[in-house]
């Protein structure tokens, strides 16, 4: 049994549209851009005792996506989320901020911001983005390497904006006219590979404020880049194994750079399709994909693993001596080794390689089924040391969104993996970070 609580978000990229769930009569896709729409679920997800509400975020719109689905095509997170902050109260607010476009000046600003507006549970999802640099200039983007690099440096830039203004120098001392102590606002004249600013920021920082950090990949420099400063990483771990061997190498590294290695928390995405009975989830997990094109999964399989699957007896299995390069420019390697590692583990048959998460984009950790099967999915994962704890995506129908909220975090707080109430006022104080 854990000894505390999962740190449990939920997206509000309203993943229970996606593929064709959002041509159900019930899905309500008409309202994606309706704030009302968002504000239930936010209040459903803090009912329940979510620790988190969390919105993904794209620079580009996916055309070939939009034309079978929604897709990212959203309000911005910033806006949506301080709108939400002012019906709620209890639940972190986790906005996405890309560091390869944006400058850190504004995202320092807009988090500050966001941190005042919901009496501190503002929280950070730093990416690089691995699209949309077409909308920001005509370079393409730069390496990995190199825009890990830029992200820390935008990192450590923002936390010397936050620190540049401290509330303590706001006096607003009536009888003398003395609205700031000047000596206490510094700048923070930072030039460097990258960056030059200033400073100091215009928005003070709340009284022991605290903005959790969260980072999204799992590639080999957005691990180091975990260690050296997130709070929480999220991440695609398929299977146990996978989510067992993350979390040691992020908890060794983080003890390389002189932090706790229990500093960091592992929070892979779960894909959720809940239905009362077995047969029911696993026909709606059908139903949700029947449309999706095949052809599209079996080229990506195939430019993963050097392959050419039109070659291939479906119920042949694939080996690793089978495999080739996989093909340059592919959008996320990890994703692309994750693939690679399931066919080195498990030599499974095309058939079995098609229905497995590897084989999408995302490779999120799946269940199809019951309350009771997700909530001791749940607990294997947690005792097996492969989460410390998931962001839900609810998949294939609002039902699945229902029975989470009203079933399984119930559930999990019976069996002591989840909180009965909130424990502090701020999103660091109810992730122990204060």
């Amino acid at each position: 049994m854990q000894s505390s609580p999962l740190c449990i978000g939920l997206s509000l990229a309203a993943t229970w549209l996606s593929a064709s769930a959002w041509r159900r009569p019930d899905s309500q896709v008409e309202q994606l851009c309706d704030l009302d729409f968002y504000r239930r679920v936010a209040q459903r997800a803090e009912a329940a005792c979510l620790d988190f509400v969390f919105r993904p975020d794209a620079l580009f719109l996916d055309l070939p996506a939009l034309a079978r689905g929604p897709g990212f095509s959203s309000l911005d997170p910033a806006l949506l989320l301080a709108a939400l902050a002012r019906e709620t109260r209890h639940i972190g607010l986790v906005t996405t901020a890309a560091t390869s476009f944006n400058p850190p000046y504004v995202v320092a600003r807009q988090l500050q911001s966001l941190d005042w507006i919901s009496d501190g549970r503002a929280g950070w999802n730093i990416v690089t983005a691995l699209d949309g640099s077409q909308n920001f200039g005509d370079e393409p983007l730069p390496p990995s390497a190199q825009r890990y690099r830029k992200a820390l440096e935008f990192t450590e830039v923002v936390h010397a904006l936050w620190r540049s203004y401290p509330q303590e120098a706001v006096l607003a001392d009536r009888a003398s006219g003395r609205y700031a102590d000047l000596a206490r606002i510094r700048p923070i004249a930072h030039r460097g590979e990258h960056f030059s600013v200033q400073g100091p920021l215009n928005v003070p920082a709340r009284a022991g404020g605290r903005i959790p950090l969260f980072q999204a990949g799992a590639s080999e420099w957005g691990r180091d880049f975990a260690a050296r400063m997130a709070d929480a990483v999220f991440a695609a771990t398929p299977d146990t194994e996978c989510g067992q061997a993350l979390r040691q190498d992020l908890r060794r590294r983080a003890a390389t750079y002189g932090r706790a290695p229990g500093s960091i928390r592992v929070l892979p995405g779960l894909s959720l399709y809940l239905a009362p009975t077995r047969a029911q989830a696993q026909a709606l997990h059908e139903a949700t994909h029947a449309g999706r094109d095949a052809s599209r999964k079996r080229h990506y399989i195939g430019q993963a693993l050097g392959l050419d699957v039109e070659r291939l007896d479906p119920a042949e299995p694939i080996t690793a001596h089978m495999l080739g390069q996989p093909q340059a420019g592919l959008r996320s390697p990890t994703h692309v080794q994750l693939l690679r590692r399931l066919i080195e583990r498990e030599q499974p048959c095309l058939r079995e390689v098609l229905a497995r998460p590897e084989a999408n984009a995302s490779a999120h950790w799946t269940v199809v089924g019951t309350v009771d099967d997700a909530a001791e999915a749940i607990r294997h994962r947690a005792e097996a040391g492969a989460a410390d704890g998931f962001i839900a995506l609810p998949g294939g129908a609002m039902q699945s969104l229902d029975l989470f909220v009203e079933e399984v975090m119930p559930r999990l707080a019976e069996m002591g993996l989840a909180r009965r109430a909130y424990a502090s006022t701020t999103f660091a104080g109810n992730l122990g970070l204060v």
